[in-house]
C-alpha cells in the first residue's frame, strides 16, 4: 500500500515531508516550496492532511499548506498515489492557491 510518510519532490523542485500517517489516515508535516510570487524569503510551511488507507495501495489524499511564514496565502492539494511497474510510488496531484485580497470586488483574482 502507498505510504505517504517521508520526503516527496515534484517536477519544480518543491519538497514535502510527511512525518507520519496515523491509523486513521491523518498526517502532518512541512512543505518546502521552490516557487513563490512573494518578495519575502521562502520558508518551510506546515501542512496537515488525510488519506484513504485503501488495501489496493492506490489511495487518494488531500492536504492544506498554510504559507503563513512568508505569505498571506493558503493552498490545498488533492491527489492519488500510484505504484509504477518498477515499484516506485508516484503522487499525482492538483492544487488551488488562495491569496489574500483587499476587498470583495477583488475576489475574482484571489484563487489560482
Amino acid at each position: 500500500p502507498c505510504d505517504l510518510t517521508g520526503w516527496w519532490e515534484n517536477d519544480l523542485g518543491s519538497r514535502m515531508h510527511v512525518l507520519e500517517v496515523d491509523s486513521e489516515g491523518n498526517f502532518s508535516g512541512e512543505y518546502h516550496t521552490a516557487v513563490s510570487s512573494t518578495d519575502k524569503a521562502i520558508q518551510p510551511s506546515p501542512l496537515v492532511g488525510s488519506q484513504h488507507l485503501d488495501k489496493d495501495g492506490q489511495c487518494t489524499f488531500g492536504f492544506t499548506v498554510s504559507w503563513k511564514k512568508f505569505s498571506d496565502s493558503t493552498a490545498v492539494f488533492v491527489g492519488q498515489c500510484f505504484t509504477r511497474d518498477n515499484g516506485d510510488e508516484v503522487l499525482q496531484t492538483s492544487w488551488l492557491l488562495r491569496e489574500k485580497v483587499d476587498s470583495l470586488p477583488s475576489d475574482w483574482k484571489a484563487t489560482r
